[in-house]
This record gives structure tokens, C-alpha cells and sequence, in this order.
């Protein structure tokens, strides 16, 4: 079986997490973040519906990862995205970080909001 490296043509993948971090490429990003095709951000967490909103237009999806566990996210953010004409799917962020990198190689219009693993 030959097994081919990913191309995300450009786009930093979510390379890992760890305690209060994530690695996105080569660099670590403290606390919860915003991670796209194009760029990655800082995130205020699921108070902080303006960041997410900003990228609405580029995205069709957007992964909520919940930290260690799944957990629902408040109605009003849910409301909020989906009213943008925003998918979401809410996952622990471990999970969220592999469908975000699997979707991203596929070249989809992908997003994750990751809040860490403690």
C-alpha cells in the first residue's frame, strides 16, 4: 500500500493540540481559536459570535469544537450561525480538529472554532 502525503495546497492544518494549546502548522496558538483556509485567529469563545460571523461568507461549515467533551453550545450562538447561512456541527475539539484537516485536504470551504482540551 503506498501512502501519499496530504497537499492542503497552502492551508495550515491543525497539526495538534495539547493542554490550553493547538499547533496549526508550526505554531502554537494558546487558548480557543479560529482556524480556516485562510488564516487562524484568536477566539473569545462562545460569547464571541463576531468573529465567527466575519468568516461566514467563505465558509460553508463551521466544526464547534467543545473542548475534551461534546457538549451543546448556547441557542443564541447556534441561532446566530445558522441564520448566516452557516452549517455547523458540534464536536469535541480532538474530533473537530481531524474532520476540519480531512475536509481542508478535500479543498472544501471548512471552518473549526476550537475551544482547548484541559
Amino acid at each position: 500500500m503506498n501512502i501519499n502525503e496530504v497537499d492542503f495546497d497552502g492551508a495550515r492544518p491543525v497539526r495538534g493540540y495539547g493542554p490550553g494549546y493547538f499547533r496549526i502548522g508550526g505554531e502554537i496558538r494558546q487558548g480557543a481559536v479560529l482556524v480556516t483556509p485562510e488564516g487562524d485567529w484568536p477566539w473569545g469563545g462562545y460569547d464571541d459570535h463576531a468573529s465567527l460571523l466575519a468568516q461566514a461568507h467563505a465558509l460553508d461549515v463551521l466544526f464547534v469544537g467543545t473542548g475534551a467533551q461534546i457538549a451543546p453550545i448556547p441557542a443564541a450562538l447556534r441561532s446566530a450561525l445558522e441564520e448566516a447561512g452557516l452549517g455547523v456541527e458540534i464536536m469535541a475539539s480532538p474530533a473537530a480538529c481531524r474532520s476540519y484537516n480531512v475536509l481542508l485536504s478535500e479543498g472544501r470551504r471548512i471552518g473549526a472554532a476550537l475551544l482547548p482540551v484541559t
